[in-house]
């Protein structure tokens, strides 16, 4: 079951560019970066309430992140909802004829298993399940 809003994307040409405007001007806490290989991206992740702020900057060419800037320029590009079982959510939502990007979980920052689904079936917002890693 889907139980919070996780975090929101936001697509952008430079890290260091946008992460002062957040950090200094809006006071958000920076709680970490890193790069995620898989989708080729650098992120920035800044915590306001129980809610993320995750900067997406591409880091090659042919990245979802660098494709959606060049189609749609910087800004929001998706939202992410957090459920217990993202296996079930998936499984859930197809037998309900909804169109996913990912029919099976991948993994995403820190770990996180992700998945989304069309803004075809979304009414055009990108659409991200995620489950946390829980700690050992």
């Amino acid at each position: 079951m889907v139980n919070q809003i996780n975090h929101i994307g936001i697509a952008v040409k430079s890290l260091e560019e946008h992460i002062p405007f957040y950090q200094n001007i809006l006071k958000f806490e920076l709680i970490g970066k890193e790069e995620v290989k898989e989708q080729k991206v650098k992120v920035a992740i800044f915590q306001i309430g129980e809610v993320k702020i995750e900067l997406l900057e591409p880091t090659s060419p042919d990245s979802p992140i660098a494709k959606f800037i060049d189609k749609k320029g910087e800004g929001m590009h998706h939202i992410a909802y957090q459920t217990d079982n993202i296996t079930k959510e998936i499984e859930e939502i197809t037998n309900q004829d909804i169109r996913m990007i990912d029919n099976k979980p991948r993994i995403g920052a820190h770990e996180t298993q992700i998945a989304f689904i069309h803004p075809k079936s979304s009414g055009k917002v990108l659409t991200e399940l995620c489950q946390i890693k829980k700690n050992k």
